[in-house]
């Protein structure tokens, strides 16, 4: 396969309502989105990089200027392509794992829509549907938090993620076990808010039988996260800290976890995600698919690759309306708490041209 060229689009797809974390508040998601074409069929990328550097070194302009400068010159260059080769084609550009996840995104789609296999099927899936869980952000108060999630459950979400940060903790997790009960899938993530020094107050977290306390500490301190294990007994998830397989089987060796948030913009891309996946089944950790806000094409490849078999907790793959009103391809529809896997040829769906116009502000195309 050989690439004629490849287009770099940016995207600004307002959301639904804002959402806060301890990195900030966002009410536009700034997407950069990437075009692979060849002579047999194109493909699409989507990167999940936000647009200032808070969550990751990436950010969303500089997304757009690797990819134009470095990566896709390379890829363009290289001749035949095939997916598997885009990680070692792009080892030479240091990090930037995000924009390499999202060009390799795009012509791992255009190859496997050129074949007639589906992302699912290419991944290794087991499964025809997913269990979806949801994000909710940090709230103004315990009240608007708990009408949040009672609406998140009536929609019936099969599980709640909780964002924390100091100050805002102990407090809304008890409200919403008093107010559920203990039977609802609860789980917090601080993306990196705490330190080793908030270890009581993260411990006052077990009474409530959470499934996992997420990213407490810095994604570097994997001493610090295996420390604070032996001294919760809530489970310790990892999310930022895990940038490759590699990674995860040293956070696992560490005892710095027993859960892997896998998000494939993190890693590199959808092929090393499956690579984390298999180390975690190999060593007995289970394993979910985090989420970016991505639009339909993110979202369409994340449900794929939870459809495999290690993927044992419901992930962040919330339907379309959780964040959009209006998304660029055909909406992801919550059914009993579960996505359907997309069974067509590569990622099984393509943007709506009028929905992506609307939304699109630039648009680079760079030539073989």
């Amino acid at each position: 396969m050989k690439l004629t060229g490849v287009e770099i689009l940016r995207v600004r797809m307002p959301l639904v309502a804002p959402f806060r974390t301890s990195f900030g508040s966002q009410d536009v998601r700034d997407l950069v989105l990437v075009r692979a074409v060849t002579p047999a069929a194109e493909g699409w990328g989507e990167c999940g990089a936000m647009a200032a550097p808070v969550y990751s070194p990436e950010y969303a302009d500089g997304v757009e200027h690797v990819l134009r400068t470095y990566l896709v010159p390379a890829l363009l260059a290289a001749g035949e392509l095939a997916a598997h080769r885009v990680g070692p084609l792009l080892a030479g550009c240091k990090g930037h794992r995000m924009a390499k996840s999202a060009v390799e995104m795009a012509v791992l789609d255009a190859e496997l829509r050129a074949h007639g296999t589906s992302f699912a099927t290419a991944l290794g899936s087991t499964k025809d549907k997913v269990p979806c869980g949801v994000s909710v952000g940090i709230a103004d108060s315990v009240p608007r938090l708990l009408d949040e999630v009672e609406g998140y459950l009536a929609a019936g979400y099969r599980r709640i993620k909780l964002k924390i940060e100091p100050g805002w903790d102990v407090e809304p997790v008890r409200a919403v076990r008093e107010r559920f009960g203990d039977d609802v899938l609860l789980q917090v993530d601080a993306n990196t808010a705490y330190t080793l020094s908030d270890a009581p107050q993260l411990a006052r977290l077990d009474p409530f039988g959470l499934l996992l306390l997420e990213q407490p500490l810095d994604e570097e301190d994997l001493h610090g996260h295996a420390e604070l294990a032996r001294h919760v007994r809530t489970p310790i998830c990892l999310d930022e800290s895990v940038v490759s397989a590699r990674s995860a089987a040293d956070a696992i060796r560490l005892g710095a976890c027993r859960i892997v948030n896998i998000k494939p913009g993190r890693v590199g891309g959808y092929l090393e995600a499956r690579r984390v996946h298999d180390v975690c089944a190999a060593n007995g950790v289970p394993v979910w698919c985090g989420g970016m806000l991505e639009s339909g094409l993110g979202r369409a490849a994340n449900v794929a690759l939870a459809s495999l078999p290690g993927f044992t907790l419901p992930g962040d793959t919330s339907a379309s309306a959780r964040f959009y009103r209006t998304d660029i391809t055909e909406p992801f529809v919550l059914e009993d708490g579960y996505l359907p896997v997309p069974s067509g040829p590569g990622l099984g769906v393509t943007p709506i041209p009028d929905r992506l116009a609307e939304v699109t502000g630039a648009r680079t195309w760079l030539g073989a």
